[in-house]
Parts: structure tokens; C-alpha cells; sequence
């Protein structure tokens, strides 16, 4: 990294392009399509954590259709919001520093809804069945992370609000 006249540091291109489509291929390992895993890098590799899509059509050398259904796929799950630029119909997209909270925070929605659908499952298939057992195991094993995954966030909450202390 260098400074610029100002003494503001300015990255190369190449470092932050590396960045993005090395953390896309780790997102896009663990289940993430592709489009949006690499407009999700590019967002959080942005100083600003938010870029119009016409800059991130340039920087990732993808059509606007992608960058559009990348992000929709984004907002859907919580990563990004959609924000309107000050006096311009243009829209920008950010990241939060608070995104993997928010979609952590929303899994736990969906979770719940499984939970409900797997109870009903038990009941319909029988208790003691094979798969009902199965569908009880997995029910079991949804409760339990449940809870925990709700202490953490807490405790992440406490630990958050001390280390990133804003003046």
C-alpha cells in the first residue's frame, strides 16, 4: 500500500482484485453462487463498504444484469442493503460491519421455521419410525445449536460494543 499526496493510503488494484476473488472462491466453497460471493468481496474490500453498479460492473468486469441479480441474491439474505445516492436515482449497495450478525441473526429465523416443519414431520411420519427418528435426531440437533448460537451472539454483542468503541 502507498500514500497518496494527501497521505492517504492508496491501494493497488491488483492487491484488492487478488483480495476479492481469493475471499469470493472461499465463499463460493462453502456454498455461495459465484456472482454474488464476488460482489459481496468487492463490497467489503471497498473503503467505503458501498459501490454504485455501475463500479462494480468496472471493477469485476461483469454486466449490470449480474451485478443486479447478485445483489438481489444479497438483499435477500440480509449481506447488503440497497441505498439511493443523495439527489440521484442511482442506487448504492453496502455492507455492514454488522452483516454477518444480521445473517446469522436471520438464519435463526429460518431455523425455526425447519424446526416447525420437522415437528410436524415427526408427527405425520410417526415417532418411532425410522425416519421420524431421523426427522426427531435433526430436530434435537436444530434446539440445541439454537441455543448456543443465541449465547454467542450475545456474547458477541458485549465483546463488539468494547472492542469497536466509536468516539
Amino acid at each position: 500500500m502507498t500514500e497518496s499526496r494527501t497521505g492517504t493510503p492508496v491501494r493497488d488494484p491488483e492487491s484488492v482484485s487478488r483480495f476479492v476473488e481469493h475471499f469470493a472462491a472461499q465463499l463460493v466453497e462453502a456454498g455461495m453462487a459465484r456472482m454474488p460471493s464476488r460482489v459481496f468481496a468487492a463490497l467489503l474490500a471497498s473503503d467505503t463498504g458501498a459501490l454504485t453498479s455501475a463500479e462494480l460492473s468496472e471493477q469485476l468486469q461483469i454486466s449490470p444484469a449480474a451485478v443486479s441479480g447478485a445483489v438481489r441474491y444479497l438483499a435477500q439474505v440480509h449481506m447488503v442493503s440497497r441505498e439511493r445516492e443523495p439527489g440521484s436515482r442511482r442506487e448504492r449497495y453496502r455492507v455492514h460491519s454488522d452483516q454477518w450478525y444480521e445473517a446469522l441473526t436471520n438464519r435463526e429465523a429460518i431455523i425455526k421455521r425447519w424446526e416447525e416443519a420437522l415437528r410436524e414431520g415427526v408427527i405425520g411420519l410417526g415417532a418411532d419410525t425410522p425416519a421420524g427418528r431421523r426427522l426427531a435426531e435433526t430436530l434435537d440437533f436444530f434446539e440445541f445449536i439454537e441455543k448456543d448460537v443465541a449465547e454467542m451472539m450475545e456474547r458477541w454483542r458485549t465483546y463488539r460494543e468494547q472492542k469497536y468503541k466509536r468516539p
